[in-house]
């Protein structure tokens, strides 16, 4: 159930066997290894060496450890980046992004993808079947520290041989791309320039279009590693360490490849990552906010098509956010539980030592630095791993009875043609997904067009393209939908349907978007109905044929429902959200549980699981029989009931 991060390189090797000893005593069951080690595995051109790769896996299997082994291509060495500068990436100023850190290569080099297969094969023929080695993680990060989108000669030369296959010939081009406005119109794929530097706004397809590239070499060039691993290494799984709140690539394309997926979870950097409010921050500056780890969770879930790892654990102050603040006590082992709660089959702490040295050197481990000592993160690791051994293998995680639509799509669109400054699709879909939970639902989530069945309740918080997929699965389900702004605003080429938004879903939802509004901060238009509250940041004004819940002040409808479908046609304030999630859940006939902004519930099986992110006590419902913790839920303390 556990694991940790490891870098034999880093430390002298008389320190191993000691440390894989004491893995196992803390009860460490995985180990991750190797994912920055290249210029240790090949010092040079045609020069590998392999001799302490080996010493070190022969040590951790001796200790009964199992080993994930990475993919080294994070962090191409300098000698490699000597001979082949063009592997760099540039950024949208079109400058080259240098040697001396990581992630500097872009997926449109074809020397990056020759040099890239060259060490995954050596090292996948030399480790496939060691009798340590249970699975393969591909590379590190994909998109982290803004590396999904290069804007270099690679990338221009790349981009136009996919538009090529796309398109066939620019005539088809300009007429997907609305080449005639502003003469933008080409009469050579060669003529294609890359969507930067512009004088002004670059054509929203185009730009739609290169993410929509670069989405598919990510996806393509892990596919090749997986190829390569799995040819050597045929009885291993293969996963990849997705980001949070990084979205500039599909996901679950990239895990079309995979067996499962997994995430590194930096629940308090994320608080300052993601765009709360500074009151919000300051709340959950300790503790992360209850939903940020969660939402991921489930996320991962369903990219890893029901598998998943937490592959990175936060253990205590990281080094990268703007502030780093230490967790309060306790919440190490509460993310821990909480990433199994919500179905993770292991959850590997980043790092077991901190490093005195180079740039994480302030990321805190589960030892101190340098040391053989266990850090305050370290040694609720080892209180959860004592919990775990009382309770056996965890239940299976079941299906939820609401479905959440997760589009990357529509944040590449959003970001592309925000129409206001604040509209984004991350926290619009986070904001939905914070509602359900308040109200103690368990939640999946789903890509476009999955199938929809078992579920009572589907909620697309915004999907701006339907695909054919999704428009057939959403026509025969039988449940309730929710439905928000913007959703079917857009067709494949960036243009507004000929029918008007939401396009395909017209008929379904009884309603079509005249015209909408963006509200600065400090502007609000009230709603009033079935629901209550206020539209802010964005408004639609809709002609509806069904039934009208709720209208704006104005008297234009706020929200519809045709038979089953809602659709809300505004961002909701918190009070308008709470109150539209309620009415969805009572109609699909979904039990809720209002709880306090600082307390979650998840069930897995029959286990019932509920965290304390706040200052407050909260009591467990009587009636029910605990299995660990008190009725009484202190300070980020973990309960867990049967149902």
């Amino acid at each position: 159930m556990l694991g940790v991060c490891y870098y034999p390189e880093h430390w002298n090797e008389d320190r191993w066997e000691t440390d894989a000893r004491r893995m196992r005593e803390l009860g460490i069951s995985f180990v991750r290894i190797g994912e920055f080690a290249w210029s240790r595995l090949q010092p040079s051109r045609g020069n590998f060496d392999f001799a302490w790769l080996d010493r070190a896996m022969d040590v951790l299997t001796k200790a009964g450890l199992k080993i994930v082994l990475g993919t080294p291509t994070a962090t191409p060495p300098k000698w490699l980046i000597d001979e082949y500068p063009e592997i760099l990436p540039y950024d949208e100023q079109g400058r080259p992004r240098g040697f001396g850190s990581r992630r500097h290569y872009t997926f449109s080099s074809e020397t990056w993808w020759r040099e890239s297969a060259r060490i995954v094969e050596a090292v996948a023929k030399r480790y496939g079947d060691h009798p340590g080695l249970v699975g393969w993680q591909t590379d590190n990060e994909y998109g982290c520290h803004d590396t999904t989108l290069s804007f270099g000669p690679e990338d221009l030369k790349a981009f136009r041989r996919w538009l090529r296959l796309r398109y066939q010939s620019t005539e088809q081009l300009n007429e997907a791309w609305g080449s005639v406005f502003w003469s933008m119109e080409v009469a050579s794929f060669d003529d294609v320039a890359l969507p930067n530097l512009t004088v002004t706004e670059s054509n929203p397809a185009t730009r739609l279009d290169f993410w929509r590239f670069h989405s598919e070499q990510v996806a393509a060039y892990d596919a090749m590693q997986c190829e390569i691993i799995r040819r050597h290494s045929p009885d291993r799984w293969i996963t990849h360490n997705f980001m949070g709140f990084v979205l500039d690539f599909d996901h679950f394309q990239v895990a079309d490849n995979l067996d499962l997926a997994s995430w590194d979870s930096y629940p308090i950097g994320f608080v300052e990552k993601f765009p709360f409010s500074e009151a919000e921050r300051n709340r959950w500056a300790e503790t992360s906010h209850p939903d940020i780890a969660p939402f991921h969770h489930d996320l991962y879930r369903a990219v890893g098509r029901g598998r998943f790892w937490v592959m990175e654990q936060q253990p205590g102050p990281v080094n990268w956010a703007p502030w780093n603040p230490i967790p309060k006590p306790g919440m190490v082992r509460l993310w821990t539980w909480e990433a199994l709660a919500h179905g993770a089959e292991v959850v590997s702490y980043f790092r077991w030592r901190q490093a005195p040295f180079a740039q994480e050197q302030m990321h805190a481990g589960l030892n101190l630095p340098g040391l053989d000592e266990l850090s305050p993160g370290g040694r609720e690791a080892g209180q959860v791993a004592s919990e775990l051994a009382t309770f056996g293998t965890l239940p299976e995680t079941q299906t939820a009875k609401v479905a959440v639509v997760f589009d990357y799509q529509s944040y590449w669109t959003t970001v592309i043609q925000p129409q206001g400054k604040d509209f984004r699709y991350e926290e619009l879909t986070f904001r939905w997904y914070e509602s359900l939970r308040r109200l103690g639902v368990d939640i999946d989530f789903v890509r476009p067009g999955a199938p929809l069945d078992g579920y009572a309740l589907v909620i697309l918080p915004c999907v701006t393209e339907i695909s054919a997929d999704l428009e057939r699965e959403l026509r025969q389900f039988d449940g309730v939908v929710l439905i928000g702004p913007r959703t079917g605003s857009r067709t494949r080429n960036f243009t507004i349907p000929d029918n008007l938004p939401p396009g395909p879903l017209s008929d379904l939802t009884g309603h079509r978007v005249l015209q909408v509004a963006t509200l600065r901060p400090g502007l609000a238009q009230p709603v009033k109905g079935q629901v209550s509250g206020a539209a802010i940041r964005w408004r639609e004004d809709i002609e509806a044929t069904g039934d009208v819940l709720a209208r704006f002040g104005d008297g234009m409808p706020a929200l519809t429902r045709k038979e089953k479908i809602h659709y809300l046609a505004c961002w909701p304030d918190e009070s308008l959200l709470a109150a539209t999630m309620s009415l969805v859940l009572d109609a699909a006939d979904i039990p809720t549980f209002e709880l306090p902004e600082h307390v979650r519930m998840r069930r897995r099986g029959e286990l019932v699981f509920a965290f304390n992110y706040g200052a407050e006590d909260w009591t467990v419902p009587t009636g029910i029989s605990i299995v660990l913790g008190e009725r009484t839920l202190r300070p980020y303390e973990v309960a867990v009931w049967r149902a």
